[in-house]
């Protein structure tokens, strides 16, 4: 097995006044030509799950109502992975360009969570017109607005 180097860039801050990307001083130049940019792909790392057991886990018992009973972790979005990689697309609500932070509308990450990469969502590359999804999951909502509003909490079994 090849090991790679990552390093992160900065980290989450979700905090009583809102959700930020706060990127490390050094690659705060890296934010130029941000604007016009309504939505990013966030690469960051789930380090509360980053165990040596964790990544050995290659199946979960059905995480998803209405799922298989057994799931390869690579059909799930869960944090237990061979490597603890999440993405997430958000919503740029503000970009600090002279303190390198990006006020966001919401992700999935906890406070401090180490920041990967940051990648400009654009529709050419990083939209599916007619996605195809297993049954179980159909009726999930079709788009990150429309996952504002959805009851998730009655779609996992954690």
């Amino acid at each position: 097995m090849t090991t790679y180097k990552v390093n992160s860039i900065g980290i989450i801050s979700n905090n009583e006044t809102g959700t930020f990307i706060k990127l490390n001083t050094e690659f705060i130049p890296a934010l130029k030509a941000m604007d016009g940019f309504s939505h990013i792909n966030v690469l960051w790392w789930f380090s509360d799950f980053d165990k040596e057991e964790f990544r050995m886990i290659l199946e979960a018992e059905q995480p998803y109502k209405n799922a298989p009973e057994i799931m390869g972790i690579f059909a799930t979005r869960s944090p237990i992975r061979p490597n603890p990689i999440a993405l997430t697309t958000v919503e740029i609500m503000h970009v600090d360009y002279q303190n390198g932070i990006i006020q966001i509308a919401y992700i999935d990450a906890n406070d401090n969570t180490p920041i990967l990469d940051i990648k400009p969502y654009t529709p050419s590359l990083d939209r599916v017109e007619s996605p195809v999804v297993p049954r179980w999951c159909s009726h999930w909502p079709k788009s990150l607005e429309e996952s504002e509003t959805f009851a998730w909490e009655h779609e996992f079994n954690f």
